[in-house]
């Protein structure tokens, strides 16, 4: 399968990554990528940037040689509102935007409680993709969660990083073999992401390409095959 894009990395500025942004950017353009994207994690985050980080994303060039760069954030989800850490204006100037649940910044609850905290954050037009939906200390109802978007036209992310057996997601396997099946039965699109912290997993989705297979997963509902794919879902493209 073609795989050109990767648009959920961190940087030493959310605090818990381990290269500057030219570094990840040198080595995504090493690797061939066509559309690269840097999300730092939102304000909430311990130990990450500022709002004021966010704002001044302007004055950083988004293309370099032939890979076009996207600068954006990963929200924290807050409440089942679907409240996020970052408002207007700067919310609406990211050109991609990743909402996701997060221990430091919510507490997990009840299999409805937690659907609704992400199916509300989805509502939130400029919320383009939900990341790594899979941690089973946040159960979710899948079979709504995947109606809710393919409503509101939301990528949902299947990450890497949540399959490393080092991580302390749980269940996400099992998770993402049930989140597959439904996103193939109901025609919803799907973005791979590496959450890469360090320049050398960048584009490293090799933990998610057995779990297609075995889903017979079609390749069309999967965007990272083409930029074209992916740019009716992001801010930058779609408003």
């Amino acid at each position: 399968m073609r795989d050109i894009l990767d648009v959920h990395t961190h940087t030493i500025a959310s605090g818990h990554a381990y290269n500057t942004m030219m570094e990840m950017i040198h080595t995504a353009q090493e690797k061939g990528l066509e559309v690269y994207g840097i999300t730092e994690h939102a304000p909430q985050m311990p130990g990450t940037c500022h709002e004021f980080y966010f704002h001044n994303l302007k004055v950083v060039e988004r293309q370099f040689g032939d890979l076009e760069v996207l600068l954006g954030t990963e929200l924290n989800i807050l409440d089942e509102r679907g409240t996020v850490d970052l408002e207007e204006p700067y919310l609406g100037r990211m050109d991609v935007a990743i909402a996701s649940l997060h221990p430091p910044c919510i507490a997990p609850g009840s299999r409805e409680w937690n659907t609704q905290c992400l199916i509300s954050a989805m509502k939130n037009p400029h919320v383009n993709i939900i990341g790594h939906p899979d941690d089973g200390r946040y159960p979710l109802d899948y079979e709504a969660v995947v109606q809710a978007a393919k409503e509101y036209h939301t990528l949902l992310e299947i990450n890497n990083n949540s399959l490393n057996p080092k991580g302390f997601r749980q269940n996400a396997r099992e998770n993402y073999l049930e989140l597959l099946r439904l996103c193939r039965r109901y025609g919803v699109s799907v973005i791979l992401g590496s959450d890469a912290h360090y320049q050398a997993d960048i584009l490293n989705h090799e933990l998610i390409c057995p779990l297609l297979e075995e889903t017979g997963f079609p390749e069309e509902l999967v965007v990272n095959t083409d930029r074209k794919k992916l740019y009716p879902y992001i801010n930058k493209y779609s408003s």
